[in-house]
């Protein structure tokens, strides 16, 4: 068999199953808009981050494209808190607004715990808010945050089995790591895992992931997880997104993950590819999380 149909067997691909859940997402949207509702997402910028700058207007274009709203709110990096806090207040309390986002990272004399938690709830379309990570927790989720929800999705597309299953996470952030620790350990139908999380102070990593069923990687080092940590027949699901060097290029980089694919891709069953795989994901996942918002 030849290594490109082999690669294309293996790929675990998260732009088809965006497309798959923006798809099913079109009737309920035009329902909304039936009834006079457009689904609405705030997003705060602060300071001239340019890979924040990016991301956002990746996201504008998506809910446009969709047939959505979402509105900008751009600060400079030397806005006071407290005029972030009033603008979130005010959002919170705009019926028109269904999902509010604060992108980060925030500048360093921000207090991010303060500042997301001044969120409301309802509209905490991120699933940051300690109220939604409770309730993830609790077993009784609402908005789960985007990323590891979109890992599901992708899981759940290829129908591929976690019930029993040894899954390992590397990392351990409130963004990724610990979400997905609680989505694959819970009683759920991708779900029902037993769960090993790993992290910077783990002994012997490759211990952990040589018996792993299926391995999440989210610690942003390029090409970190190789061949011989990962047992024959794992699933391997990179989060990573990771710019580096590259000659050939016109930019003069290129974006890996955190898995070296090319020295795998014959062990493994499925693999993510980056770019591709996990990223199309997280913003197919705020739609679908201000769509929830706007029914509720």
């Amino acid at each position: 068999m030849k290594k490109g149909i082999k690669l294309q067997n293996k790929i675990l691909s998260g732009k088809l199953v965006s497309q798959n859940i923006t798809q099913n997402l079109a009737s309920e949207i035009e329902k909304l808009k039936s009834l006079s509702i457009t689904p609405k997402l705030a997003a705060i910028l602060i300071g001239e981050n340019p890979a924040s700058q990016i991301y956002i207007n990746s996201k504008a274009k998506f809910f446009t494209k969709n047939n959505c709203l979402s509105e900008t709110f751009k600060f400079s990096s030397d806005v006071s808190q407290d005029n972030v806090l009033d603008l979130i207040d005010k959002l919170n309390k705009d019926e028109s607004i269904h999902g509010i986002l604060v992108q980060l990272p925030l500048p360093d004399n921000f207090d991010d715990e303060k500042v997301l938690n001044s969120i409301s709830p309802q509209k905490d379309v991120d699933g940051f808010h300690p109220y939604n990570v409770g309730k993830l927790f609790s077993g009784d989720p609402k908005f789960i945050p985007c990323t590891p929800n979109g890992i599901i999705k992708i899981l759940d597309y290829y129908d591929i089995d976690t019930s029993g299953k040894d899954c390992v996470i590397i990392g351990r952030s409130n963004i990724v790591g610990k979400p997905m620790f609680a989505l694959l350990a819970q009683k759920f139908e991708k779900g029902n895992a037993t769960v090993t999380m790993c992290h910077s102070r783990t002994k012997d990593l490759k211990f952990f992931t040589q018996n792993a069923d299926i391995i999440v990687s989210a610690i942003g080092v390029p090409n970190f997880l190789k061949e011989d940590m990962v047992r024959k027949d794992a699933v391997i699901i990179d989060v990573g997104i990771n710019r580096v060097e590259d000659d050939n290029s016109k930019k003069g980089y290129k974006i890996v993950g955190d898995v070296d694919m090319d020295s795998m891709i014959d062990k493994v069953s499925y693999i993510t590819p980056v770019p591709g795989g996990v990223g199309p994901m997280t913003i197919a996942m705020l739609l679908y999380n201000t769509v929830l918002s706007a029914k509720s």
